[in-house]
C-alpha cells in the first residue's frame, strides 16, 4: 500500500481511523492528535470530522466524540506490520527502527513507533 495522497484519500483514510478507534468516547484534542497523523490541514481535519459524523461513525457533543461502531477494531496481527529500517513516527517525530504500519482499506498508515501506533488506534490511553 502507499501513503495516500489526495484530499480524498486522505479524508478517507481519516474516517476509516476514527471508525477502528479501540475507544468508545475521545475528546476533541485527541482525534486531532490522531487525524494529524494524516494531514496537518485545519481545513482537511474539519472535513474528517464532518464527514466521520456524517457517516454515523461519531457522533460529536461538543468537545466529546462518542465512536459508533460495529465492532471494527484494528487487528493487530492482520492489520499491522511491523518493517525494520529507518524511520520517523508520523505522531511523536521520534527517530525508529521498527515502524509499525497499520493497514486499513482506505490505505496504510504509518510508520509509528511501538508505543503511538498503540496511541493512535486507541488501544493505549496518553
Amino acid at each position: 500500500m502507499t501513503e495516500p495522497s489526495t484530499r480524498e484519500e486522505k479524508l478517507e483514510l481519516g474516517v476509516e481511523l476514527l471508525a477502528h478507534l479501540e475507544r468508545e468516547e475521545l475528546d476533541l484534542a485527541d482525534a486531532v492528535d490522531r487525524i494529524e497523523t494524516i494531514t496537518t490541514s485545519p481545513a482537511l481535519t474539519r472535513d474528517i470530522l464532518d464527514a466521520a459524523e456524517k457517516r454515523g461513525v461519531v457522533d460529536r457533543e461538543g468537545a466529546l466524540l462518542r465512536i459508533r461502531r460495529g465492532g471494527t477494531y484494528v487487528e493487530y496481527e492482520s492489520q499491522v506490520a511491523v518493517r525494520e529500517g529507518e524511520f520517523t513516527c508520523r505522531r511523536c517525530g521520534a527517530s525508529v527502527t521498527t515502524g509499525h504500519f497499520v493497514k486499513l482499506d482506505a490505505g496504510e498508515l504509518g510508520p509509528f513507533g511501538s508505543s503511538c501506533v498503540r496511541k493512535v488506534t486507541g488501544r493505549e490511553s496518553e
